[in-house]
């Protein structure tokens, strides 16, 4: 039986995870995969500190040239996080013929394609099915499942922060900041959450989908980012009056040779499949020209579900060795696509805003959106008890995406207008 020595970056949630997969499973790995799945080395900060699952002490270092100079180890899974570092390590794995694995979203929406044309050029594989939605198998899906079709759009939740935050604003009317401490608390966001919550990891992990799913080269810089911080349990109760949930969605779409990537807070009908994925899940509701509409939907992080992809990458990897066909699955694309131009992009829109509540004042309002050529699809109106603003939220229908900006600058410059926002509607 071939043997596949393997070297763990890393032993927090994820790697503790891995282990206790490794250990339980080892049998059933082996039938899977033909071969003897050994855990040889382990990268520790602290090799006295307590673990959660036994480990053979001798398995464990602080040296991490023990395991990428080690030449009796053939796969390396980094786990430990970081852009810099963990570059410097895959890519010195690399160059020493070792395939890898990896969780790294930030270092595969940074370096993801030096990385693979350095896998390919030694012929190593390189997989990083934990990187997008934790056990959701949405890369193995866009790769092999979906590879005879040609997908055109998706839509994703890919965030598990942010969508048990604006989860909890909803279903139970707390604050932004309250919302945001029981996700610290739990566990589910980070003492500094300004990744998640401005919308950046959402935006990294919508790059590595983009790239698979179309076979082009993407950065983060083609993605329009926009968080949820501005978004108020307000928002979303108007929001749910006009029939609409307000989630932090990135959206991928291509048409006529262009592509439109974006993250930003989104009104989804209540009847559409992502509207009912709550709290820390993930979802991605993909678009294809053959098999049509469908959603690959589960547990976003933690250590379970991330350990679960890191270990079928680690079948894949094991699989390839035993078959000596390392590397042949890895694809660069050379096909560009450029950003689509904002001239050309047509969207719902939603508007909520407090208005003058005098007469005259819907007049003026109404006025400017026909002299804009926008058309309202619904409109909700509230009075304000003991104040003389009212309440008022907006569905426009589908109209260009410059023009209406143009015309929300001039709305909120209306003197009925007191304060105006507005957010985005997807319509499927």
């Amino acid at each position: 039986m071939k043997k596949v020595s393997v070297g763990l970056l890393g032993f927090g949630t994820v790697g503790t995870g891995v282990v206790r997969l490794l250990t339980k499973d080892k049998e059933r790995l082996e039938e899977r995969t033909g071969c003897q799945i050994q855990l040889e080395k382990i990268l520790v900060r602290n090799k006295n500190r307590a673990r959660k699952v036994l480990i053979d002490n001798r398995k464990l270092t602080t040296d991490v040239y023990e395991i990428l100079d080690n030449p009796t180890i053939n796969v390396i899974i980094e786990l430990i996080g970081g852009v810099d570092q963990a570059y410097r390590y895959i890519l010195r794995a690399l160059k020493n013929k070792k395939n890898v694995i990896t969780a790294n979203k930030d270092l595969m929406a940074s370096y993801g394609e030096e990385l693979l044309l350095e896998a390919r050029a030694n012929q190593c594989d390189l997989y990083y099915e934990a990187s997008v939605a934790g056990g959701i198998p949405i890369l193995r899906t866009l790769t092999d499942s979906l590879a005879s079709d040609r997908i055109n759009k998706m839509i994703g939740i890919v965030n598990g922060t942010t969508n048990y935050i604006l989860s909890k604003m909803s279903s139970e009317g707390l604050s932004y900041e309250k919302a945001l401490s029981s996700a610290q608390r739990l566990g589910f966001a980070e003492s500094d959450p300004t990744s998640d919550v401005e919308g950046l990891d959402a935006a990294r992990k919508m790059v590595i989908l983009s790239h698979l799913a179309y076979s082009i080269p993407v950065k983060l810089a083609d993605v329009s980012i926009k968080g949820i911080t501005d978004v108020t349990r307000e928002d979303i109760q108007f929001a749910k009056k006009l029939g609409y949930t307000i989630k932090l969605v990135g959206v991928s779409e291509v048409s006529n040779g262009a592509i439109d990537i974006r993250v930003e807070p989104t009104l989804l009908p209540d009847l559409h499949p992502l509207a009912s994925v709550e709290n820390e899940n993930n979802a991605i509701y993909v678009h294809s020209e053959a098999l049509g509409q469908t959603m690959y939907y589960g547990a976003g992080a933690g250590e379970g579900p991330t350990a679960v992809s890191v270990v079928s990458d680690l079948i894949s990897v094991a699989r390839n060795i035993a078959l000596h066909v390392t590397g042949n699955h890895i694809f660069i694309p050379k096909k560009e696509l450029h950003s689509r131009k904002d001239s050309l992009v047509e969207s719902q829109f939603f508007i909520r805003m407090h208005m003058k509540d005098e007469p005259g004042s819907f007049s003026k309002l109404t006025d400017l959106f026909r002299e804009q050529r926008i058309s309202l699809g619904k409109l909700y109106q509230e009075p304000i008890p003991g104040s003389d603003v009212a309440e008022v939220a907006i569905i426009t229908h589908i109209t260009n995406k410059v023009l209406f900006e143009n015309s929300f600058a001039m709305l909120k410059k209306l003197d009925v207008v007191v304060n105006a926002k507005y957010f985005r509607v997807e319509r499927g």
